[in-house]
């Protein structure tokens, strides 16, 4: 037992302490070097529990940054010398996100594709659909199909490219990786693709990275107890990349099963092996992270990053921001596939955006195309779906204390969708649309 019962954290507001948090904390530094000895990350725990109680009381309540410090000594006592390198390596990066947020770096990132992005501008503005006023106009004018017609044919124009400069390298390729955040439409995009080169007398066989995941219990958790699927590290690279290796070269290989219901990965149990004319086609969230593929050579991989990179501004002249349309698409999906509550999914997207900054975005720029799935169409028809919602949300998490991510993107959503006009029929939006996989009614199965 322990005497401790809050935590100052760096925003000053004051939360329940919570052991599991420096568990699970220990146990991602431990699984970011390879281990994962959750029962050694709870002693590990405990002992840090134990001093924390010598030197703070109900009273005297610890800074997060001196319960850090503490684990860091914790850790080296311990032997534990590689994860402690690894603890510090994620408090540190923490450390520099927080400070280049506040400090608004005005030195441009590399991993922001800058002529895509002026393109889609361009594109934005010659349809008349650049910012939310004009979408609203054109709404109300009973234009919705024909932004429908256009937004669809400028996300075919995309795909249609990518098919032919994989065509044009074809020869020299082993696999095609599909990589994107979470809710970019990396599935529905890898099945026009296929279709597109199959057309082209092409064979694609798909590689199903979800497969890999390591059991429930070995996996990594956020700081909130929740098992986090978003990081790299809860695949098993090590056998991907064996498995990768072995199909390019021409050999057989077992692809385990991952059985999401019970949280185990069953061994052995498809067999698989390429063709002279198959091709690897890979539809995962980290197909740009190094470790995922480095078994394999670069001038045989062509990596395609897909993320909706729209080009609107709200009535103040703001530009909206992608990750607020990919959150909104995985509530809903979520809602639909996974039966969970919207909410649930807005209280988790902290660790899912986390993990982006950490392990895709740096490296969009080894990207060799890049796809917008991002439908101007959507804004009214998310506005028809959630916009109610979003107002109650806002109110449920403006003054929770625990929640301050989930407050802060329902504030900023609700703001630009309270002026969006809502539109309610969908009949327009193709059966085998991208924005099918988020809203329901695909001729594809997900």
């Amino acid at each position: 037992m322990t005497n401790l019962t809050h935590v100052v954290k760096r925003s000053g507001a004051v939360v329940k302490f919570k052991k599991e948090r420096i568990s699970n904390a220990i146990f991602r530094a431990a699984v970011a070097v390879g281990g994962r000895d959750k029962k050694a990350a709870d002693k590990l725990a405990d002992e840090v529990v134990e001093r924390l109680s010598k030197e703070y009381s109900e009273k005297n309540y610890p800074h997060i940054e001196n319960i850090q410090d503490i684990v860091e000594k914790v850790l080296i006592k311990n032997g534990h010398s590689q994860v402690a390198k690894a603890y510090i390596l994620y408090r540190n990066s923490n450390i520099e996100r927080r400070k280049k947020k506040i400090q608004k770096a005005s030195v441009p990132s590399t991993s922001i594709p800058w002529p895509k992005i002026w393109k889609i501008l361009d594109w934005s503005i010659r349809h008349d659909l650049h910012n939310i006023e004009s979408i609203n106009k054109r709404v109300e004018k009973g234009e919705f199909p024909h932004i429908v017609h256009e937004s669809e044919n400028a996300y075919a124009d995309e795909v249609g490219m990518a098919a032919e400069l994989i065509s044009n390298r074809i020869d020299k390729l082993k696999m095609v990786l599909i990589t994107g955040p979470s809710s970019s439409g990396k599935t529905t995009t890898t099945i026009k693709l296929e279709q597109h080169l199959n057309k082209a007398g092409f064979q694609f066989k798909m590689f199903a990275v979800d497969n890999y995941f390591y059991d429930l219990a070995m996996h990594p958790k956020d700081e909130f107890g929740d098992y986090d699927f978003e990081t790299p590290q809860a695949l098993d690279l090590q056998l991907i990349n064996d498995h990768i290796m072995r199909l390019c070269h021409g050999e057989e290989v077992s692809i385990p099963y991952y059985d999401f219901k019970t949280g185990l990965r069953h061994p052995n149990s498809t067999k698989m092996i390429l063709k002279n004319n198959e091709i690897l086609l890979i539809d995962s969230l980290h197909g740009l992270y190094p470790e995922m593929t480095k078994s394999i050579q670069d001038e045989a991989k062509f990596k395609i990053y897909l993320e909706p990179l729209f080009q609107i501004t709200d009535n103040s002249g703001k530009y909206l921001r992608w990750t607020d349309f990919r959150l909104i698409r995985r509530m809903l999906r979520d809602s639909i596939q996974r039966a969970y509550n919207p909410t649930q999914t807005l209280e988790h997207w902290h660790y899912v955006r986390a993990s982006e900054v950490r392990h895709i975005i740096p490296y969009l720029h080894t990207a060799d195309y890049i796809i917008n799935s991002a439908m101007p169409y959507e804004l009214p028809i998310y506005k028809a779906r959630l916009g109610e919602d979003f107002i109650k949300w806002q109110k449920v998490y403006q003054h929770n204390k625990l929640k301050e991510d989930a407050a802060i993107r329902a504030e900023r959503i609700n703001s630009f969708m309270q002026q969006i006009k809502g539109y309610n029929d969908e009949s327009a939006i193709p059966k085998d649309s991208v924005i099918r996989e988020f809203i329901a009614g695909s001729i594809h199965n997900y």
